[in-house]
């Protein structure tokens, strides 16, 4: 369903009751009855699992898998896979500048992206009462991901041209499989650039923001919105960068202070976050998670561009009472 997502966006502002934004998709295993395994290369379960969060949450948006290993075996990296966690990339891929060049970008519709762009689109069909966002790695962490998270750390010292090289490549796909999501149904995407927080604010700006922009000026319009999302713990100190990719909201993970984020950001943009995924909502009691979620809001609700949300992707084996507490949580503080 198309929306205005730039009103979409604005309606998420101010300080009176507001729908939370957790990053939600895995824990549909749970209600559907399946494996992570057979969740990540089934389309329809996929979109069905959006489907029934969307029925089971007042979230103000639907967000599909948050899988950061489907572009990089698109790449050719290797991935694990397990029945109950999120897949992971294993070992390198590219080790030199020989093997940058010869790194084929590869065709929208590759690999596991077809499955995860027919979801979107069924979700986008089934899912009428709020926004459909698509999940989405950001371009330094799949560069991470293809030339190893360690390595890239010191290559960006020791061969910048090479990351650089990788950067253009992984870009320019990340751009077609953006607009194949919009193409799809899809009223914006999440991208996630957890590997960026790791660098020093200086090379963020070098290696990672201008890369993110791009994306951004290729996609972001009225009808489609980039929601940026970062967890590392040097975030706080790349704010002036981040502020020139222009995304058209801000997600951050529960290692950052929240309110020393929104004092750091312009009252107009919208910065959301930070529940502890693993730690409260996937570890904690309802009480817990109850405490922790009514905490933040305490600290945090009177700031007009806050929006409540977990810090990162919530697992896949969170239990659902947890969820449930959490979004009780920020009804009963509203109401």
């Amino acid at each position: 369903m198309k929306y205005d997502m730039k009103e979409w966006i604005k309606g998420l502002k101010g300080t009176q009751s507001k729908r939370p934004l957790p990053i939600l998709s895995f824990p549909s295993v749970s209600l559907l009855g399946v494996s992570v395994r057979e969740l990540i290369s089934d389309s329809t379960l996929q979109a069905e699992g959006m489907r029934l969060v969307a029925a089971h949450t007042n979230a103000a948006a639907a967000v599909s898998l948050m899988d950061l290993s489907v572009e990089a075996e698109c790449f050719g990296a290797e991935i694990c896979v397990a029945d109950d966690e999120v897949p992971t990339v294993k070992g390198r891929l590219i080790h030199d500048m020989d093997e940058a060049e010869a790194l084929t970008v590869p065709a929208i519709g590759s690999g596991r992206t077809s499955v995860y762009i027919d979801a979107i689109k069924t979700a986008s069909e089934t899912i009428t009462d709020r926004p459909v966002l698509a999940g989405m790695i950001g371009p330094f962490s799949l560069a991470a991901r293809l030339l190893d998270v360690s390595e890239i750390m010191m290559d960006c010292y020791d061969d910048p041209d090479m990351v650089h090289l990788v950067m253009d490549k992984v870009t320019t796909f990340l751009i077609e499989y953006a607009k194949a999501y919009r193409a799809a149904g899809a009223n914006g995407i999440m991208l996630a650039e957890p590997v960026s927080g790791l660098l020093s604010p200086s090379l963020e700006a070098e290696f990672s923001a201008p890369y993110v922009k791009r994306i951004v000026d290729a996609v972001q319009d009225d009808d489609f919105v980039l929601i940026y999302h970062n967890c590392g713990d040097n975030t706080p100190r790349m704010v002036a960068s981040l502020l020139t990719i222009g995304a058209a909201a801000y997600h951050f993970g529960n290692a950052i202070d929240m309110k020393d984020m929104l004092d750091r950001f312009p009252t107009d943009i919208l910065v959301m976050g930070n529940v502890d995924p693993a730690g409260v909502l996937r570890m904690g009691s309802p009480d817990e998670v109850r405490e922790a979620t009514t905490d933040l809001l305490r600290t945090c609700a009177s700031y007009p561009n806050f929006l409540l949300s977990s810090g990162c992707d919530i697992p896949p084996m969170t239990p659902w009472d947890n969820i449930r507490a959490f979004f009780d949580a920020s009804d009963a503080f509203y109401s």
